[in-house]
């Protein structure tokens, strides 16, 4: 995400305030966040990761990602959520978005994710959780947004993962895909490029760097670069 200060610096975009796109509780975190990335689309375009910032997220930031491609069919998690952290039961950042999917699911997964790079399209998840001993399934929706880097690299995508019960500590649920849609993404530019098969470059911002060793389940937060 974006470390602009209030006051914009020149050549860069105001702030978009999730308020914007709320209407009393009728709005759900997978609503909220599609109508936040549209904001930021500017026309026709795939919006910058570093457009993406947490004060404009605001109550969303336990339930929100960001993947980085690493593969054709392969994003590894820079950040991650409260609620994704406690799903997981460990931190993700650098763990590939598959970890959070049964075996058999995976490569459905992996061919969502190629299309949602590629194409770029937006990719949605209907989601049940695993039958296990003493605790009760219980369904979620992920989506995906896409976004480019400053090189103009669809490698980046901004996610969100809502469960349909609260998460308390459930502690590595893996999922079942009972559901999933691609919508791509109308009015993409030429300059709008697919990201390559592996990224050569990471830039600061609102993606991290590489996963500390674990010690609990941190929040999604600010992070501050230099000018």
């Amino acid at each position: 995400m974006t470390n602009n200060s209030e006051t914009d610096k020149p050549g860069q975009d105001t702030i978009v305030q999730m308020r914007r796109f709320r209407s009393g509780k009728s709005l759900s975190p997978i609503h909220q966040a599609e109508a936040y990335w549209t904001a930021l689309r500017q026309g026709s375009g795939i919006p910058e990761r570093d457009q993406v910032d947490p004060r404009g997220l605001e109550n969303l930031l336990p339930h929100t990602f960001v993947l980085e491609r690493i593969a054709p069919s392969i994003a590894r998690f820079r950040l991650a959520g409260q609620t994704l952290q406690r799903l997981a039961g460990t931190d993700l950042r650098g763990m590939p978005l598959s970890v959070l999917v049964t075996p058999k699911a995976r490569h459905r997964i992996g061919k969502d994710l190629q299309s949602l790079f590629d194409t770029p399209a937006v990719a949605e998840f209907s989601l049940i959780s695993e039958a296990r001993p003493a605790h009760p399934t219980f369904e979620a929706r992920m989506l995906l947004l896409p976004l480019k880097t400053e090189l103009g690299e669809i490698s980046r995508a901004l996610g969100v993962l809502v469960a349909d019960t609260p998460v308390r500590g459930h502690g590595a649920v893996r999922f079942e895909i009972t559901g999933s849609w691609l919508r791509p993404v109308s009015g993409r530019r030429q300059s709008d490029q697919a990201a390559p098969a592996a990224i050569a470059k990471t830039t600061p911002g609102f993606a991290a760097p590489p996963a500390p060793p674990y010690r609990g389940a941190p929040h999604l937060r600010l992070v501050k670069t230099g000018d």
